[in-house]
């Protein structure tokens, strides 16, 4: 008896020795999401984007500014407001909203935003009142 159990212990010493180690679980592979937004006139923005997914949809839908933080920003046609993350499901969170914010300007600019996923553009949209880009249908 003692000597299978230091035949099992040389073993397991001996397999750590050779750094067998526990399977790895997968990662999940992580997209390059850039947002990107702009108007024809210089205007400043509210801007809603989501840089972090929720854990399910639940926890996004009982507190979905939690998952989708606010940008003010001062934008024009040559001042864009971009941001770039990583989501590992691009088609079901990736999404930016532009929509005016408080401006002196009676008018709002025409906005348009643009989603690009690994770097190809997969969503654009334009208004004067703001622009959503987003592949999930909200």
């Amino acid at each position: 008896m003692r000597t299978t159990m230091a035949i099992t212990a040389a073993m397991t010493l001996t397999a750590g020795a050779l750094g067998t180690a526990p399977p790895a679980t997968a990662q999940p592979l992580l997209h390059q999401v850039r947002y990107t937004v702009t108007a024809d006139a210089p205007f400043y923005a509210d801007i809603y984007y989501r840089d972090t997914e929720p854990p399910n949809f639940s926890e996004y839908s009982h507190n979905p500014y939690v998952f989708s933080p606010k940008a003010e920003a001062d934008i024009g046609p040559d001042r864009p407001w971009v941001l770039e993350t990583r989501l590992a499901n691009p088609d079901r969170w990736a999404m930016v909203l532009v929509q005016s914010g408080e401006s002196p300007e009676l008018q709002a600019p025409t906005f348009r935003c643009e989603l690009a996923i690994d770097g190809t553009v997969v969503k654009t949209d334009s208004g004067t009142r703001g622009a959503l880009c987003s592949i999930r249908a909200w």
